[in-house]
């Protein structure tokens, strides 16, 4: 990640989508330098850098290590984002950021975002895209899986057959997706916010993982695409697709964003340990 460039780009306005989500807008000469991803599930690594940081003094061209020099309590902070939409014609990228009040990284910086304040992205990157070979889709996740889900629904064919299932905390936090006349959505009401909510609403108990056990499966080949919190899409849906609903790989798009009382940084240490210990099992198995 360190040598990746970094792309410089402006803000040029924000919105509010949901009173829990906000759209900020970027464009200037970031495109210069960005081209997008073909992937409806296409994510970039925000550089959030302090305002008592120089960047034009940086050694450049622009990376993770222009900053290696600079002391840890002026190292940039990284969190991972989906783009929503990106217009090279019009060299905009819109990011849907999550926000809860002041807590966390992304969210405040979305939050606070000013036109004309400058905004550091790494990538992009990505991996899923609706298959048209397939019979049918299986989209699911809470917020942080809204805008793949809503980009992947506007890339279906019109005669696309589907359903989608979003955990969300109540109506208000609805917002219009466009999908095709055969494409369910199901929006699932837990009570509050994720990283709030009582144990018995969270992780093995989040109200997404009956509403997609307990929904009726259509035949023929189904393409899935499971996103959101780690514990109840690693530990509960990934084991339902792929084992009880033989779901092979290559039709299914599953991973957590984040994890319910980890941070991004530990968050990433979680999965390198998960991934190992499955490795490991595969191996004992063989």
């Amino acid at each position: 990640m360190a040598g990746r460039p970094v792309h410089t780009f402006e803000v040029l306005r924000s919105e509010e989508v949901t009173s829990h989500m906000v759209r900020v807008v970027l464009g200037g000469s970031g495109f210069d330098t960005f081209t997008p991803s073909e992937f409806t599930d296409s994510y970039v690594k925000l550089v959030v850098v302090g305002d008592d940081v120089d960047v034009a003094g940086l050694p450049g061209p622009l990376t993770l290590d222009s900053f290696a020099d600079l002391p840890a309590a002026k190292q940039p902070v990284v969190r991972t984002l989906t783009v929503r939409r990106a217009d090279p014609a019009a060299r905009e990228i819109a990011i849907d950021v999550v926000v809860h009040g002041e807590h966390g990284t992304a969210g405040p910086w979305a939050a606070t975002a000013e036109p004309g304040q400058l905004a550091y992205l790494m990538g992009p990157s990505g991996a899923y895209s609706p298959d048209p070979a397939a019979d049918w889709h299986l989209l699911a996740g809470d917020e942080t899986a809204l805008p793949a889900i809503g980009v992947a629904l506007e890339a279906l064919p019109a005669n696309a057959i589907g359903q989608v299932f979003i955990e969300i905390a109540g109506p208000a936090d609805e917002i219009p997706l466009i999908a095709p006349d055969g494409v369910e959505i199901n929006w699932i009401y837990r009570g509050g916010r994720a990283d709030l909510v009582g144990e018995d609403r969270a992780g093995d108990f989040a109200p997404l993982i009956e509403a997609v056990k307990s929904a009726r499966w259509l035949p023929g080949q189904v393409q899935v695409f499971i996103h959101g919190e780690a514990q109840a899409v690693m530990h509960n849906l990934r084991p339902y697709i792929r084992k009880e609903r033989d779901v092979d790989a290559k039709w299914a798009s599953i991973s957590g964003y984040w994890r319910r009382g980890r941070t991004e940084e530990t968050f990433r240490q979680w999965k390198k340990e998960l991934a190992a210990a499955e490795a490991e099992a595969a191996g004992a198995a063989d």
